[in-house]
C-alpha cells in the first residue's frame, strides 16, 4: 500500500506540474501588472511618437497593447490604401521596438484578434474593467472616454502644452532687465521664466520695448528666444499726466522761440537757411544709410550664436 500511495502521489504531482505549465503558457486574458496600466490605441502606434516619450521615462506605468489593436494594424497593413498600409506597418514595428526597449514595461493582452464591436469600444470596455488609462490621439475616442470618466493620455495635448508660448514673427512688449553676453545685447524674461535675448538694445535696459521674436530654441537646459527691437515702436516708461503736459509746454516754447528770432533776421538770411540743409538733419540720415550693413552683420552674428547654442 505504501508503494502504491507513493506512486499515486508522484503521478498527481506530475499532472499538477503539467497543468501549471500549460496555464502559464496560455495567452493572458487579463492585465497582470501591478503598476498603472495604459492601454495603447492604434492611432498612437501608427503615429510613432510614443517611442520617444517612452524612451524619456515619462510613461509612469505599463504599456498594455491589446491583441485586437495589433489585429487592426494587421488588417490595415493588408487592405488599406498605400498611405495607411505604410503607417500600419510602421505601427507594427513600433510594437516590436517598445517590447525591446530597456526600462519600458510592455504587456500584450490577449483579448482576441478581432473586436466585433470595434477597437474603440473594446478599449473603453477594457479600461473600465481593469481601471486603466487610454493613450490615444483619436479626437472622438478622447471625448467619449472623458464622458465615461476614463483617464486619457493624449499625445497631441502633450505636444501642445510643450510648444513655445511665442513663435517666430510674433510681437510683444518686454521689459529689458540686464545686459546680454554680447555688449549690444539686452535680456528680458517672460512670465514663465523664458529668457529672451534682444539684439542692439543694450541702451534700453530698464525700459519696456516692443520686440519681434526671431528664433526659438528648446534645449536640454530649457527654453530660450532671440528677438529684435521693432523700429519706430519703443514703449518707454509711463509718464504721469502733469509731467507729459509740462514737457509738451516746454517743447512748445522751444519750438516757437526760433520762429520769433527768425522774424528779426533779414529775408535773404531766412531764404538761405531754408535752402541749405541744417546740421542736425545730416546725422539723422547717416545712420539710415549704414543700417543695412549693420543689420546684415547683426543677423549673421545672431545665426552664428544660435548654431553655437545647438
Amino acid at each position: 500500500m505504501e508503494t502504491k500511495d507513493l506512486a499515486l502521489l508522484a503521478v498527481t504531482l506530475i499532472i499538477l506540474g503539467e497543468v501549471t505549465y500549460l496555464l502559464a503558457k496560455l495567452p493572458r486574458t487579463s492585465i497582470k501588472t501591478k503598476n498603472r496600466a495604459i492601454l495603447v490605441d492604434t492611432s498612437v502606434l501608427m503615429d510613432g511618437r510614443i517611442i520617444a516619450i517612452a524612451g524619456t521615462g515619462f510613461i509612469g506605468g505599463t504599456l498594455v497593447i491589446p491583441r485586437s489593436v495589433v489585429g487592426e494594424l494587421q488588417f490595415l497593413a493588408d487592405n488599406a490604401d498605400a498611405d495607411k498600409r505604410a503607417r500600419a506597418r510602421r505601427g507594427l514595428d513600433v510594437v516590436t521596438e517598445l517590447q525591446h526597449m530597456s526600462g519600458v514595461e510592455v504587456e500584450l493582452l490577449q483579448d482576441g484578434s478581432k473586436a466585433e464591436e470595434g477597437v474603440d469600444e473594446r478599449l473603453l470596455t477594457l479600461a473600465k474593467r481593469h481601471t486603466a488609462a487610454i493613450c490615444t490621439i483619436d479626437y472622438n475616442l478622447n471625448k467619449v472616454a472623458a464622458v465615461e470618466g476614463i483617464q486619457v493620455l493624449n499625445i497631441n495635448e502633450l505636444a501642445q502644452s510643450m510648444r513655445m508660448s511665442h513663435l517666430p514673427g510674433e510681437q510683444l512688449v518686454l521689459e529689458l532687465v540686464q545686459k546680454g553676453q554680447d555688449s549690444h545685447q539686452a535680456v528680458g524674461y517672460l512670465p514663465d521664466g523664458t529668457m529672451v535675448v534682444v539684439e542692439q538694445s543694450s541702451s534700453l535696459i530698464g525700459q519696456q520695448v516692443h520686440i519681434e521674436v526671431v528664433r526659438s530654441l528648446q534645449t536640454a537646459a530649457g527654453k530660450m528666444m532671440f528677438a529684435k527691437k521693432v523700429e519706430g515702436r519703443p514703449v518707454a516708461k509711463q509718464l504721469k499726466p502733469h509731467q507729459s503736459s509740462h514737457k509738451s509746454k516746454s517743447a512748445g516754447r522751444q519750438h516757437h522761440s526760433p520762429q520769433a528770432t527768425s522774424k528779426k533776421q533779414p529775408q535773404s538770411q531766412k531764404i538761405a537757411r531754408e535752402s541749405t540743409p541744417s546740421s542736425t538733419d545730416a546725422p539723422r540720415e547717416a545712420p539710415k544709410r549704414r543700417s543695412q550693413p549693420r543689420r546684415k552683420d547683426h543677423e549673421a552674428s545672431l545665426l552664428k550664436s544660435i548654431e553655437n547654442q545647438k
